[in-house]
């Protein structure tokens, strides 16, 4: 099968190689015989394999190795007993090698792909709305009718938070960097947009609910002014490089909070959650709700400037790969 390696850590441009590797086994690394072999037609580009091509990722595989973390394709093989069956059209998290043409996920972590979404946005299916889902409704304890920020509003996180707290009943409040990107915050359901290089913390202050941080970097102590009393700032990711700290006076004297949200390792402790957030994601793509917005589109070979993309902070949507096509 075609696939692509990380061959060393040397970075997105070097670091990539394409290559022809055995087909894997139905068996998963979490749950021995219990993987759902999938053909491949579309894998997700995000941040995590963009800092594995450097080391930087606390997932650390032995080199060379697959990335990829999250595919949508056809079902060629399933366990006695699974929800899904052979040639069902299905998403999936792989964790590692979903940039092949067949990848193995566990079964509990490969959903039925809604027949309006087409392979590129099953792409984008699990990573992005699971993790906003677990960011705003588990950890962020959104309540109906809050009001909600989301940082990064363009990307695939953002987008997705935004098509989740609308469909869920929230005022949303996008802040973006450009025009281009405010176009696809409103397409995924702001309410209002703001950009990031004005003075957005002046416009929320003391306002907002829940605010939903992919981002980091220096916008971290606006984001805390932003809430009103019992608000939660909820930490996704990092993917302007900068970690930030935060002074905890802020929230003591505001009553307001600091949450982590790590929806990949808790997801695959407890399959019952990650079923459970599945399930609720599908009915917001039934309501019309969710509809995961899909930006560029590479062949595998062109994963390199995928990556480059989303370094360069200009991607909108879901990047993905396609192997087989989107249709």
């Amino acid at each position: 099968m075609r696939a692509i390696q990380i061959t060393d850590l040397s970075g997105p441009e070097t670091a990539l190689r394409p290559v022809h590797l055995p087909e894997p086994a139905p068996s998963h690394v979490l749950t021995p015989g219990q993987g759902v072999v999938v053909d491949v037609h579309a894998a997700g580009v995000s941040f995590p394999e963009l800092l594995q091509t450097r080391g930087q990722y606390q997932l650390k595989p032995q080199l060379p190795f697959v990335p990829g973390s999250e595919v949508s394709g056809v079902v060629r093989h399933a366990p006695a007993g699974a929800k899904v069956q052979p040639g069902d059209r299905v998403a999936a998290f792989c964790m590692l090698g979903g940039w092949a043409e067949v990848a193995v996920a566990p079964e509990f972590l490969t959903f039925p792909l809604p027949p309006q979404l087409d392979f590129a946005q099953g792409a984008g299916l699990i990573l992005n709305y699971h993790t906003a889902y677990f960011a705003l409704v588990l950890r962020g304890r959104y309540q109906s009718g809050e009001t909600v920020l989301v940082h990064g509003a363009a990307g695939g996180v953002g987008t997705a938070t935004l098509q989740i707290a609308k469909g869920l009943g929230a005022h949303t409040i996008a802040v973006v960097s450009s025009d281009a990107k405010e176009v696809v915050a409103r397409q995924a359901g702001a309410d209002e947009v703001l950009r990031s290089d004005s003075a957005w913390k002046d416009q929320v202050k003391g306002t907002v609910d829940v605010v939903i941080d992919p981002v980091g970097g220096d916008q971290w102590v606006d984001s805390l002014r932003a809430l009103r009393e019992g608000g939660r700032l909820v930490v996704v990711g990092f993917t302007s490089g900068s970690i930030p700290e935060v002074k905890v006076n802020r929230l003591l004297l505001n009553n307001i909070e600091v949450v982590g949200a790590g929806w990949g390792g808790y997801g695959i402790r407890k399959p019952a959650v990650s079923r459970e957030i599945g399930a609720a994601i599908a009915n917001l793509v039934d309501e019309g709700s969710v509809l995961p917005i899909v930006g560029a589109r590479f062949p595998p070979e062109e994963a390199p400037a995928a990556l480059r993309l989303l370094e360069s902070r200009e991607a909108t949507g879901k990047v993905v790969l396609e192997f087989r096509g989107s249709t």
